[in-house]
């Protein structure tokens, strides 16, 4: 996959404490991003429903773009 974009794509690592979550959608607000990607480990349904998934809150509850990328061995 190849992507072309006209203006720079800047790149921003900060690190925070606490629920994940939380802290990536506070993320959003106050950075503020234009989108965000994050990671899906591919837990099963049981272990999604018992653990919640990060992933899933802050797509549903992310301000911004959001981007899962799945989880491959």
């Amino acid at each position: 996959m190849v992507f072309v974009c006209d203006s720079p794509v800047e790149v921003l690592m900060k690190v925070y404490w606490g629920d994940p979550r939380e802290k990536l959608c506070e993320a959003i607000d106050s950075i503020p991003l234009s989108c965000i990607i994050v990671g899906n480990r591919g837990l099963g349904k049981l272990k999604r429903a018992i653990m919640g998934s990060v992933s899933n809150y802050v797509v549903n509850n992310g301000s911004c773009a959001v981007t899962v990328v799945k989880h491959h061995e």
